[in-house]
Parts: structure tokens; C-alpha cells; sequence
């Protein structure tokens, strides 16, 4: 039995999803093994404002051995880092229209894909210290970056570029009109993958499994690691209809015989190299504990310090930390 990554639960059913000695193994990016897989959420949103440069800036230096983040796609077709499908007020305010008298204008409220990149680089996504996360740090005037400008501040201050990447697309198959469609983000994803030094240390995980099918059919690309991300609502929905998150599958088609063995199952018909059934981040050590006695490879976090700290304390290799002054010194350059 092969046990694939899997880095928080949600389904109480499966615990961790095993594949088949039939089915194959499930694999990882190639340095995964190297160190306990910590993952800094959004760059680790409990420490820092989300997804921004700052957040991924403290994910070095907490030393994540991993950074996740979200991608969106602008109206203008730029790849952007940002978790929400639209601007929340709760997280940026507006500064200034683009120009004078813009229709679109206040730009908060709006879906990422009805805006252009430059209405996006106006907001201020950095000052807003979000309730439930008290301890954050706020960056004033941080913007969005796009995912070029992430990889581009990453490697200032990772010269190695020994850092790994988890890399969701934020699509909805529920609600076309709010996301771009598979193809755009395919295609510009993949564009951008393929040009950085990252490319080999960068898992592409989606809970919409047609940009799974999509990522390897389309851009014939057998190198680059996918996960099937998988969650209550996205597997099952009412009136027993085909989920629009699983690429036209039935969990119920496949012979199991446990709902693990279906999900697994699904996962490899579609391709993926790893399946997380999950949704969900962990910020609770007794919950880490019971993730890692079950044989969880990694753990998404919102403090990558943390459970950097209690793996360290167990005796798990952790990724080394990034020095401050060098990544400081990147962010400034960067945000500058």
C-alpha cells in the first residue's frame, strides 16, 4: 500500500487515503523528502498579512520547507497571487482609480477576472489585520503580486532555489463567470512554471480536477507534480448529480471497496500525483501530532514557526531558516 502526501483532513470517513498496489504510487515534487514538509499557508497568514510579498518574506525566515499560495487571473490575463475570487473588504481598501473617472471604480468588491492588473496594483492589501489572526503583521501599502513577482522575490533571497511550491488555481466550476476559464489558467500557469527555477520544485494542486486533466493532456507535460485536492463539498452534491469539481467522475463508479479506495481511484483516473484530501489548514499541534502518527507527510499551516518548532523538537529534519538581512534586503528591493 502507498500512502500519498497528505497534509490535513477533512473527511472523519478517510483518515489518510491509501492507493491500491494496482493503482501505482502516488509521488512528490523530487526534493520533497529532503525535509518534514511545513507549509506556510498564504505564506503564513498567522504571522503576516496573506499572500503577500511580507508573508512570503517571513515563510523564509520561519523556515517553511514549503510556500502555498493561490493564483488568480486578471481580466487582462495576469497571473496574480491572492486566495479570494474577489476583493474582500475585510483584507484591502482602495487607494486611487487608475484613472480619472474609471467605471470600475471603487475596485473592493470586484471579482479579480473583471479587473485589469493595474486597477489590482492600486489596493492596498497590506494594512487590514484580519480578526480571527490578531498576532499578524500588517505591511501597510503592500499590493498583489503576481505569481512572476513572487518567484522573482523568492529567488533573490533563495539563491539555490531550494525552496518548494505548492500552487493552487483559484477556478469555480460552479460559477464560471466569476474565474477565467481551464484554459487560461493552463496555459498562463504553465507558461510561467516552465520558465522559472522552480519549475521541478512546484506541486499544482486543484479542487477543479479539469485543470488537472487540462495541466497534463493539453501541455503534455508529465513533470510537473499534480494534486488532487478534494473536499465534503466538492465530492459530493445534492440530489446525487455529478460534482462539476471532478472532471465529469462518480466517486460511486469506482469499485472501492471504501470510499478511500474511490476517492484514490478518481485521483488516478485523472492523472494526479498526489491526492490531498483535504481543504482545511492545521494551526493545532494535538492535531498535527495525530496527522503525523497517521503518516502525514507535511502540514499546512498558518504557522509555519510553529510547527516548524514542534517537528524540530521531535527530531524531524526541518528546512533551515532564510537569513533576515538577505531576505529583508530582497523585500525591499521588490516592494520598492
Amino acid at each position: 500500500m502507498c500512502i500519498p502526501i497528505v497534509y490535513a483532513l477533512v473527511f472523519t470517513e478517510i483518515a489518510l487515503v491509501y492507493a491500491s498496489p494496482s493503482q501505482g504510487p502516488f509521488r512528490s515534487v523530487s526534493n520533497n523528502h529532503r525535509f518534514y514538509d511545513v507549509q506556510a499557508h498564504r505564506g503564513g497568514r498567522g504571522n503576516v498579512v496573506e499572500s503577500t510579498l511580507p508573508s512570503f518574506a517571513w515563510g523564509l525566515i520561519d523556515g517553511a520547507t514549503t510556500l502555498e499560495l493561490d493564483n488568480g487571473i486578471t481580466q487582462d490575463g495576469e497571473v496574480v497571487v491572492w486566495h479570494d475570487e474577489s476583493i474582500l473588504a475585510e483584507k484591502c481598501s482602495d487607494t486611487a482609480p487608475v484613472f480619472p473617472n474609471d467605471p470600475a471604480y471603487p475596485y473592493v468588491g470586484k471579482f479579480i477576472s473583471n479587473l485589469t492588473l493595474a486597477q489590482i496594483k492600486t489596493l492596498d492589501c497590506g494594512s487590514k489585520r484580519q480578526t480571527n489572526y490578531p498576532h499578524q503583521l500588517a505591511y501597510p501599502g503592500a499590493r498583489i503580486s503576481t505569481l512572476q513577482e513572487v518567484f522573482d522575490f523568492v529567488s533573490c533571497a533563495d539563491l539555490s532555489h531550494q525552496i518548494l511550491w505548492n500552487i493552487e488555481s483559484k477556478i469555480n466550476p460552479q460559477y464560471p463567470n466569476r474565474t477565467a476559464g481551464v484554459d487560461d489558467f493552463v496555459q498562463k500557469q504553465h507558461e510561467i512554471f516552465i520558465s522559472s527555477p522552480y519549475y521541478q520544485s512546484i506541486t499544482y494542486q486543484s479542487f477543479d480536477w479539469r485543470t488537472l486533466v487540462a495541466m497534463k493532456l493539453k501541455t503534455l507535460d508529465d513533470k510537473l507534480v499534480t494534486s488532487a485536492l478534494i473536499d465534503e463539498d466538492t465530492a459530493f452534491t445534492p440530489h446525487d448529480s455529478t460534482s462539476p469539481w471532478l472532471a465529469g467522475l462518480r466517486l460511486e463508479s469506482f469499485p472501492g471497496p471504501s470510499l478511500s479506495e474511490q476517492i484514490a481511484q478518481a485521483a488516478h483516473a485523472v492523472q494526479a500525483d498526489v491526492l490531498s484530501p483535504t481543504g482545511t489548514f492545521v494551526n493545532h499541534l494535538d492535531r498535527v501530532e495525530e496527522l503525523i502518527k497517521d503518516g502525514a507527510d507535511g502540514i499546512i499551516t498558518d504557522y509555519p514557526n510553529v510547527v516548524r518548532r514542534w517537528a524540530k523538537q521531535q527530531g524531524l529534519r526541518v528546512a533551515p531558516k532564510y537569513p533576515k538581512q538577505r531576505v529583508f534586503s530582497c523585500l525591499y528591493q521588490h516592494m520598492h
